[in-house]
């Protein structure tokens, strides 16, 4: 029997404008009613997820949880209580930021524990985090000092671009000598986390302290920084709108995409 649900959000659980289907949620609240937990897993921050936690009668439980930054953290639904926590150097944080912020037409996140930070952010990507409900602070100068007292978590650099996403993927990986965990989100992100920080890993980690098998575990993703949470679970699972690399590695692809993707999942996994 499956004891816990890690999903992804972005195009996984959430529409493109960062809404869930009444089917998504009926399902979910479902498969809770019999005891099944049901764990956010996304790149972006713990913050920016309490809307959806209420929606779907998860928020101010100290025995649900959300897995945010690709990982870098694990918290409590209770007042965000931080369970587990990955932070990325300072030093390795300044030089990814060094590289990301030469290149021309892309902005650069840079995530600490309870605040993102923007460096000439563009306007698609403003719109982005607006319909996704996330709060950001703008960087009026890149002095990175700054964060030199803060937990940081992953720096990303936006850039729709595939070409130039790859320009900055390789010259931050060679850099810092591949010590880094690389990924890609969204279609826009260049994503890089401390070497060793997954999605997957802290499913396993966040598993482990409840009691619960990693056979007993369902992961559900679209994108390449799922790849690392479809890898490590017990029962991986892709969304029909997944990428190909992710429907490669799951046991289950779903006939459905975002729309009712995970409702598909819970039903043949857990309630029928």
């Amino acid at each position: 029997m499956y004891k816990l649900i890690v999903s992804d959000l972005d195009e996984t659980l959430l529409r493109e404008d960062g809404t869930i289907s009444a089917a998504n949620v009926a399902a979910i609240k479902a498969a809770r009613d019999r005891g099944v937990k049901f764990v956010p897993n996304t790149g972006r921050s713990f913050t920016s997820v309490q809307d959806l936690l209420h929606t779907l009668g998860l928020a101010g439980r100290d025995d649900q949880y959300v897995i945010a930054y690709n990982g870098g953290a694990t918290v409590s639904n209770d007042h965000n209580r931080v369970v587990a926590v990955n932070p990325m150097a300072y030093d390795v944080a300044r030089r990814i930021f060094a590289i990301t912020k030469t290149f021309p037409e892309t902005d650069t996140h840079v995530y600490t524990l309870n605040e993102v930070f923007l460096y000439k952010p563009r306007a698609d990507d403003i719109q982005y985090m607006q319909t996704r409900g996330a709060a950001y602070t703008v960087m009026p100068d890149d002095d990175f000092s700054r964060f030199q007292n803060l937990q940081i978590m992953k720096v990303i650099a936006m850039n729709p671009d595939p070409a130039v996403q790859k320009a900055i993927a390789d010259q931050v990986m060679s850099a810092l000598d591949q010590r880094l965990n690389l990924t890609f989100s969204s279609g826009i992100y260049t994503e890089f986390n401390p070497l060793g920080v997954d999605k997957g890993v802290a499913a396993l980690q966040l598993g482990a302290a409840l009691g619960i098998k990693r056979d007993e575990i369902i992961g559900i993703g679209d994108n390449l920084n799922d790849l690392a949470l479809l890898q490590q679970v017990g029962m991986p699972v892709a969304v029909a709108n997944g990428r190909p690399e992710i429907k490669a590695a799951a046991k289950l692809v779903t006939q459905a995409d975002y729309e009712s993707g995970v409702a598909e999942m819970i039903h043949k996994l857990i309630l029928d």
